[in-house]
């Protein structure tokens, strides 16, 4: 498999040593364009498509529909944006009650940070399930299993 077709086109199939390699070029990407501050962002958003793209060819390794990366894209945000509106939410409640606003806010600060870490968790677990697990041997819906021994050609 080559670079273009390994970042830039969803179908078929690759092993967990292309898509460790397309992973880590892609973090190594991501890195760098968060350094500059405002062309690297955008830099940022266009790298999500080589990422789904590697996403779902690992997923159809693995028989599995490229679908199932929507969960962390998903629930991650739901989760922070949920904790986010709960600070708020947690304030004017607090207002209203004549509460002590200080150990609200401390409250919803902590739900906040375990949120964030929920989501980075869900993240971190679908990477290393989707990275680690075995291919399916044989052919299956989305074609033949990958049989390059090097990960991807130049």
């Amino acid at each position: 498999m080559d670079w273009k077709t390994l970042f830039l086109s969803p179908e078929g199939r690759i092993g967990r040593q292309a898509f460790w390699i397309g992973w880590l070029c892609l973090l190594g990407a991501n890195v760098v364009a968060n350094a500059v501050p405002v062309f690297g962002h955008v830099v940022a958003l266009a790298l999500i498509y080589p990422s789904v793209c590697i996403h779902s060819k690992r997923l159809h390794d693995m028989g599995q529909t490229g679908w199932w990366q929507l969960l962390p894209w998903v629930l991650g945000p739901v989760l922070v944006f949920g904790a986010v509106a709960s600070v708020g939410i947690s304030a004017v409640m607090t207002a209203f009650s004549g509460g002590e606003p200080s150990a609200a806010l401390f409250a919803t600060i902590g739900g906040l940070a375990m949120s964030i870490f929920i989501a980075f968790a869900i993240w971190l677990a679908f990477t290393l399930w989707v990275g680690c697990s075995s291919g399916q041997a044989g052919d299956n819906q989305y074609g033949p299993p990958p049989t390059d021994t090097a990960a991807v050609a130049l």
